[in-house]
C-alpha cells in the first residue's frame, strides 16, 4: 500500500505550524489494540453493561462462510428485541435519541424502534489494523482541516482529537477496496406511493486497481466511481463517472454524465455540495449520499463528545431476499418489522455552515458509530435553523470480507412527510461483488460512453 501525500507539495509541508494538525505520539498509538479498539473506539464495556466489551468482532475467522459473500447470512436470526420504542414510550428513552428520531415518534404515531441487544459486530482485516495504527503517527490535517497528508488507504485519525478528524475519518473509512453494487433508490411520496430507480454502480480505491496507485495519475484521488441507472425507462441510460478528490478545495471533484437523451458527456461541476441527487425526486443533495461524502469546506466541524445512541445495526433483515419492497415502504418511514437497532457509542459532531458559505442546510448534527467510523444518525437543520430531516444508515458486517458497510439509507423529511431509502437490494438476483480486479482505464470518460450506450 503507498502513502497518500497528495493534498500537499513539498511547500505546503513546510508552511507555519498553525495550518498543521499534529499526528499522535508512537505512546498513545499503543492504546489501539489495547485499550482502544484497533480502529481506536472505546474497548471495554459501558458501566451498565448494555453495550458489551469489543472482543474482536464478527470476521472471516470466526464466522461460518457464507454462499454469498455480497450478501452474507444472518448470523443472528433468532434474536428477538429486548423492547419496542413508540410513540407512547419515547420519552423515557430521550437521552438515548437525537433530536431527529425523536421528532419521527411526534410525527408518527405508528412509528415504533424495536431495540435488540447491543453487539460490536464491527471488524477489519489484520493487515488493515496495521495500516491504521501506522496513519495515527503519521497522518495529517492541512489547509484548515480540507485536505490530509501522510495517510494510507482508510481512517487516518483513529484516535481523533476534533471534528474535522472525526469526518474525514468517516469520509475515508474502509469499504472494501473494490465494490460493485446493483441497487434500488427508492424516492417515497407522502401517501405512500413509489416508483423503484434501479441502478449498478462500482467504486474502487487505487491501490486495489490492477495496476496499483499511480503517484502521478491517482494524485489526490480518494476513490474512482461509476454508476448507471437501468430503471425506470425515463432515466435508463443515465451514467455518471465521479473521481473523487481527497482535497476538494485544492481541486475539485471530477464528474461527468453520460445524458441518454443527448447522446454524449459533459462535465458535471453540480455533482457537489447541494447539488440535487441523480433519481432521488429532489430529496437528496449530493453530498447526502453515503449519509455525507465530499468537501468539507464550507462547514465549521466541532466536536461535542461522545455519546450511547440507539442506532441501526446488524440491519440484516434489510438483504433478505423474501422481503419486497412493498412490504419495506410504509407511509412516512420504512417497516420497523425489518429493522434493528442497537444501543453503541457514537461520536457527536455539530457542522455548523460558515459565514458567507451556501449550502441547504445550515448545521448538521453528526453521530458517528465508534467502531466503524461510519455515521450512522445526521440530524440536518434548514436556513432558519430548524429541524428538517433525519438521516439514518443501516449498517451489516459483510463478515467474510471483513468489512462494515450500510446495506440501506434512509432520508426523512419531517416538513413534507417524504423520504427516501437508497440502497436496498432485496428485489435484485445480485446484490454486492467484492474484489473484482478493475482497470483505471474502466473509470474513463470513454467508459463512461460505453456504459451509456
Amino acid at each position: 500500500m503507498k502513502k497518500y501525500i497528495t493534498t500537499a507539495s513539498l511547500l505546503m509541508l513546510t508552511i507555519a505550524s498553525s495550518s498543521v494538525l499534529a499526528k499522535v505520539s508512537p505512546e498513545e498509538a499503543a492504546k489501539l489494540g489495547t485499550t482502544l479498539t484497533p480502529l481506536g473506539a472505546v474497548m471495554s464495556a459501558n458501566a451498565a453493561g448494555t453495550i458489551p466489551a469489543w472482543t474482536g468482532g464478527l470476521n472471516s475467522k470466526n464466522s461460518t462462510k457464507s454462499e454469498d459473500s455480497g450478501r452474507p447470512a444472518h448470523p443472528f436470526p433468532a434474536d428477538k428485541p429486548l423492547m419496542v420504542i413508540t410513540s407512547a414510550n419515547y420519552s423515557d428513552y430521550k437521552n438515548n435519541l437525537s433530536p431527529g428520531q425523536i421528532a419521527m415518534f411526534e410525527k408518527y404515531a405508528d412509528y415504533k424502534m424495536p431495540i435488540y441487544k447491543s453487539k460490536r459486530t464491527a471488524a477489519y482485516s489484520d493487515n488493515l489494523y496495521g495500516v491504521i495504527k501506522k496513519n495515527a503517527t503519521t497522518a495529517e490535517l492541512v489547509q484548515s482541516g480540507n485536505g490530509i497528508i501522510n495517510f494510507d488507504t482508510a481512517i487516518p485519525f483513529p484516535i481523533a482529537k476534533n471534528g474535522s478528524e472525526v469526518i474525514w475519518n468517516h469520509i475515508t473509512r474502509y469499504r472494501g477496496g473494490t465494490a460493485k453494487r446493483f441497487l434500488t433508490t427508492i424516492p417515497v411520496q407522502s401517501n405512500g406511493s413509489f416508483v423503484p430507480v434501479k441502478m449498478n454502480d462500482q467504486l474502487v480505491w487505487p491501490e486495489f486497481l490492477k495496476e496499483g496507485r499511480d503517484a502521478d495519475k491517482d494524485d489526490n484521488i480518494l476513490f474512482y466511481y461509476l454508476q448507471e441507472i437501468t430503471a425506470p425507462a425515463r432515466l435508463t441510460g443515465t451514467a455518471l463517472l465521479v473521481h473523487e478528490t481527497i482535497d476538494q478545495v485544492k481541486e475539485a471533484r471530477k464528474a461527468w454524465v453520460y445524458n441518454a437523451g443527448q447522446r454524449r458527456v459533459r462535465r458535471a461541476p453540480n455533482v457537489a455540495y447541494d447539488g440535487p441527487g441523480a433519481g432521488t425526486d429532489g430529496l437528496r443533495a449530493t453530498d447526502n449520499y453515503d449519509m455525507y461524502n465530499g468537501a468539507p469546506d464550507r462547514y465549521d466541524w466541532k466536536l461535542i463528545g461522545k455519546k450511547e445512541l440507539y442506532i441501526p445495526y446488524n440491519s440484516y433483515n434489510l438483504i433478505d431476499t423474501n422481503a419486497k419492497y412493498e412490504d419495506l415502504i410504509e407511509e412516512g418511514h420504512l417497516n420497523a418489522d425489518y429493522l434493528r437497532y442497537e444501543l453503541h457509542r457514537v461520536w457527536q459532531v455539530e457542522a455548523t455552515l460558515k459565514e458567507g458559505a451556501r449550502h441547504i442546510y445550515a448545521k448538521r448534527t453528526f453521530f458517528i458509530d465508534e467502531d466503524t467510523w461510519g455515521a450512522s444518525v445526521i440530524d440536518h437543520y434548514d436556513g432558519r435553523g430548524e429541524l428538517w430531516k433525519l438521516s439514518e444508515a443501516h449498517n451489516i458486517q459483510f463478515y467474510d470480507v471483513d468489512t462494515p458497510w450500510m446495506v440501506a439509507e434512509t432520508l426523512y423529511d419531517l416538513n413534507s412527510g417524504r423520504y427516501l431509502v437508497t440502497g436496498l437490494s432485496n428485489e435484485e438476483p445480485t446484490f454486492m461483488i467484492f474484489g473484482e480486479k478493475v482497470k483505471r482505464t474502466d473509470f474513463s470518460t470513454s467508459a463512461l460512453r460505453r456504459l451509456g450506450r
